[in-house]
């Protein structure tokens, strides 16, 4: 092997090691970020009473007591039930399947999308690049609650027609971020060692651009669930979102917002609770991460 792609192969491997070792204090410092790694146990706890619900929910999904009607929290019923008499903590944990599951889902889908497109602007650069981001800037002007509504309304206002609308429109800031990383990454002595040894663009792209963009991309997933959540929600409570017998937490928020002003009024309560603790969980890990990233306070 020439001295060249030893030299090279030597690059290679400072880089990898300098990844372990960067992933070892990353989570060390997201640990030392209390508010960050309560969040993430909050999170997780909700995932698995959510998705749990079938073993975990005191009542089944959609049993009704019409003679019971809409009653107040007590000890049989935490927290309380709606005019058909179903109890409503299940009720809101089967509902927190599709309004996380629409959360994941986007922003797994939005970044898989925006990192490749913002990689491809980013590494290939030209003509072909400023396409793609005067793309991304159209998509970026498009009123999206108006667009969204129209999306779901012409192909079904299902969970599967969410998530696409969703991430056909969600996509456009992890994409910019992406490309403005990799322009500042592609001229390093790394990618030019990965060059020199005869790597593809599309190897030199996967495994050693995008390694590097890892803490990046988890910011912005964390970001894209909580902003999936909330349109998901608003979608659902203007109508145009998840529909019976299906039910998210939005779709619930919409149910009760004829109770405004009467003793039911929890019913709006406690559904807008469980969104504003997810939200605020997933931004608050979204802070940690960013802070575990840059702990000179250099933020992207």
């Amino acid at each position: 092997m020439s001295g060249a792609g030893l030299a090279g192969n030597e690059e290679l491997l400072a880089e990898q090691g300098a990844q372990q070792g960067s992933a070892r204090q990353l989570l060390r410092r997201f640990r030392a970020h209390r508010l960050a790694f309560a969040s993430t146990i909050v999170l997780l706890v909700l995932l698995v009473v959510c998705f749990g619900a079938d073993w975990i929910a005191p009542f089944p999904q959609g049993k009704q007591d019409l003679l019971l009607g809409p009653t107040p929290p007590s000890l049989e019923h935490l927290l309380g039930t709606d005019e058909l008499g179903r109890d409503f903590l299940s009720e809101i944990l089967y509902a927190g399947r599709i309004s996380l599951a629409i959360g994941l889902f986007v922003a797994l889908l939005s970044t898989f999308v925006g990192t490749a497109l913002g990689a491809v602007a980013g590494y290939v650069g030209g003509t072909p690049g400023e396409l793609l981001m005067r793309i991304t800037d159209l998509f970026l002007i498009v009123p999206a609650i108006a667009l969204l509504a129209v999306i779901v309304q012409g192909l079904g206002p299902s969970p599967v027609t969410i998530v696409f609308a969703l991430t056909a429109l969600g996509w456009t800031y992890i994409a910019r971020v992406v490309r403005a990383q990799v322009l500042s990454l592609r001229e390093k002595d790394f990618i030019e060692a990965a060059r020199g040894i005869g790597a593809s663009n599309l190897r030199i792209i996967v495994s050693h651009l995008l390694p590097n963009l890892a803490g990046v991309l988890a910011v912005g997933m964390s970001l894209a669930v909580a902003s999936a959540i909330i349109a998901e929600s608003t979608l659902s409570f203007l109508g145009f979102g998840v529909q019976s017998p299906q039910t998210s937490w939005g779709s619930m928020l919409s149910q009760a917002a004829g109770y405004v002003g009467t003793p039911q009024v929890y019913l709006l309560y406690f559904p807008g609770l469980f969104i504003l603790v997810t939200v605020l969980a997933v931004n608050f890990i979204g802070d940690g991460l960013r802070d575990a990233l840059d702990p000179q306070g250099k933020h992207l």
